[in-house]
């Protein structure tokens, strides 16, 4: 820590909480040699005395005490200190206290045998939440817009969770804005200097993901001619966002777990494991808690994920703020060429806000964004959307004997794929799923077939 001294001179101070003498010692000279002022108390009760009496910038505090236990001071810190952040020491491999003190509202955990490495960086962490409402510069730059009641449900439970260090799973349909919602809770965090990973884990090969994810050592396998670090490595001390993290493949979810219940990662083809700290934030579109019933999705991964939810709304749900939006969009996409945003005539802006738009924001954006690029004039009318409240749907297929035996396959193997399509709201994902091939393998038919336009 560069600068342990308040503003005004004195020392800040730590409220430590544990019913062993020597725990609390250990504690005590840690964040003294820190810079930090430690008040001991070994009791829940002398831990609200000591809160009343005076103030704190951290909180730690053992889970099992004689009169209580951690989740109890968790929750009047919430109620009485909502902005003194509280971490919490559990016993070694008691995931279930860890996940139950991050959703009663604690900051981070720590593990028995405690790391002296993971305890200054979780008080670093402690001490750089920010203390205000105030954006970051990068703040600026991504934006949650609407008024309607779904959007500041979510817009408030972002200000909230940005405060802790507890992961978050975020859902909702293909293009209502999770990794948005992602970067909101890193810029408003006390990590909002450090890295911002995103991942998109169905991108990446299966035979891949380890080494991705932890890095390797030279000479590990075949090509690995130098050190190279993996997205943890590159996370570290900020955020890692794992974006259709379902797409991972079931031995992966194992090793992910660990990393994540342990702060401690391997790279392949090393001997020994290296501490990482990193924020964990996942998301998709598709139902996790389904998938665990079907087997595809580990149960304890998805205990671990699933601290805090945040649902991002589709579009449909929230068509007044359809008007704000097109506004915004156009007016960033018109500075991005050095243009005056175009007016949006009356019928336009009734054709957006009843059109369904399945893609949801990033669909909405598309719309907008083909709508400027063949405009003729400064104004955009219904018929420049280019919307089509009905689905698409070819032809009737020949039948056999009326064309070539190629013509009849591609008809029929045509509407199948429309029709999938229409049943996912046109997620290609999950109609690459049901259709049983891989996304690229669809993606590869329907540009064949004409169906990309």
């Amino acid at each position: 820590m560069s600068n342990p001294r308040r503003a005004r001179g004195e020392l800040i101070r730590a409220l430590v909480v544990d019913d062993e003498a020597d725990i609390r010692e250990l504690l005590d000279m840690t964040l003294a040699r820190m810079g930090l002022a430690a008040d001991c108390a070994a009791t829940v009760a002398e831990a609200k005395r000591l809160l009343a009496e005076g103030s704190y910038q951290v909180c730690l505090t053992d889970m099992r005490l004689p009169d209580g236990d951690g989740l109890e001071l968790v929750r009047y810190v919430g109620e009485q200190c909502p902005e003194l952040p509280v971490a919490v020491i559990t016993a070694h491999g008691s995931m279930e206290n860890a996940v139950a003190a991050l959703k009663a509202g604690a900051f981070d955990y720590l593990s028995k045998p405690v790391s002296l490495e993971q305890l200054r960086a979780l008080i670093r962490s402690a001490l750089d939440l920010p203390n205000g409402a105030a954006p970051t510069v990068a703040g600026e730059m991504h934006q949650l817009l609407g008024v309607s009641p779904a959007v500041a449900q979510v817009r408030g439970l972002i200000e909230r969770v940005a405060r802790s260090q507890a992961p978050v799973y975020i859902s909702g349909e293909s293009g209502s804005g999770k990794e948005l919602a992602a970067r909101l809770i890193h810029e408003r965090s006390s990590r909002a200097d450090q890295p911002f990973v995103p991942v998109n884990c169905g991108a990446i090969p299966e035979n891949l993901v380890e080494s991705e994810f932890f890095g390797y050592r030279k000479g590990a396998f075949t090509g690995a001619e130098a050190d190279r670090s993996g997205f943890f490595q590159a996370a570290d001390s900020g955020t890692l966002f794992l974006d259709e993290v379902a797409d991972l493949p079931l031995i992966m979810q194992v090793k992910l777990l660990r990393a994540i219940q342990e702060k401690r990662v391997r790279k392949v083809g090393a001997t020994t494991e290296e501490a990482v700290d990193v924020r964990i934030i996942c998301a998709t579109h598709q139902n996790l808690k389904v998938l665990v019933e079907q087997g595809r999705f580990r149960q304890d991964l998805f205990y671990r994920l699933n601290v805090i939810e945040i649902r991002m709304p589709p579009l449909r749900e929230c068509r007044e703020d359809i008007p704000l939006m097109t506004d915004h969009i156009l007016g960033r996409l018109a500075r991005a060429v050095g243009l005056k945003p175009p007016t949006v005539t009356a019928a336009a802006r009734r054709a957006l806000e009843s059109y369904p738009f399945p893609g949801n924001v990033r669909e909405l954006e598309n719309t907008l964004e083909r709508a400027m690029a063949l405009l003729v004039d400064d104004r955009i009318d219904a018929a420049d959307l280019g919307l089509v409240t009905e689905p698409t749907r070819v032809a009737e297929p020949p039948q056999p004997g009326q064309a070539s035996l190629q013509d009849y396959l591609d008809g029929v193997e045509k509407q199948a794929i429309l029709d999938v399509l229409e049943k996912t709201r046109f997620n290609r994902t999950a109609a690459a799923r049901l259709l049983g091939v891989t996304f690229r393998s669809l993606r590869y038919r329907m540009q064949r077939l004409g169906l990309n336009d």
